[in-house]
């Protein structure tokens, strides 16, 4: 049986395990041997003190399986509009196929919903075609083009 809620500071390892076990991410993340990098708590102390951003588990059987990342946009567009991104969704590796992808984002659709987003939105990397399939079987719809400059 799954459960989901928001993560903990326990939670921090698997979640970075998460995003390292992926065509991109096996290149951009550091997977820690004791200690978890400063960068990786940094960031986790800014995700949870903002009431604008919430970093999501999923778990089975009481081991974390799954993860992403809320941010609620407030904007001027569409009369004042808040816009609920999401982002990071990584499923393990050996729970894949199973639903529980489904299940993470309807989650975060129905969190979105309650804070009163108008929409839902999300980027994947165009080289994920698996991933870009599976949110526009959701209803994602590819109606922008996202482009990124990478700052680092």
């Amino acid at each position: 049986m799954t459960s989901i809620r928001d993560a903990t500071t326990d939670d921090l390892r698997t979640i970075i395990q998460l995003l390292a076990d992926d065509q991109l991410g096996k290149a951009r993340e550091i997977l820690p041997d004791d200690a978890v990098p400063a960068g990786y708590l940094a960031a986790f102390e800014a995700i949870t003190r903002d009431p604008n951003n919430r970093l999501i588990v999923m778990e089975d059987e009481g081991r974390v399986v799954g993860c992403c990342q809320l941010t609620f946009i407030p904007g001027l567009s569409y009369r004042g509009s808040t816009r609920g991104q999401i982002e990071g969704v990584r499923i393990a590796e050996s729970h894949r196929n199973k639903g529980l992808g489904c299940e993470l984002i309807a989650y975060a659709i129905n969190a979105c919903r309650a804070k009163g987003c108008r929409f839902v939105q999300l980027t994947s990397n165009a080289v994920r075609t698996d991933a870009r399939r599976f949110y526009e079987c959701l209803g994602f719809v590819a109606s922008h083009v996202g482009m990124k400059l990478d700052l680092g």
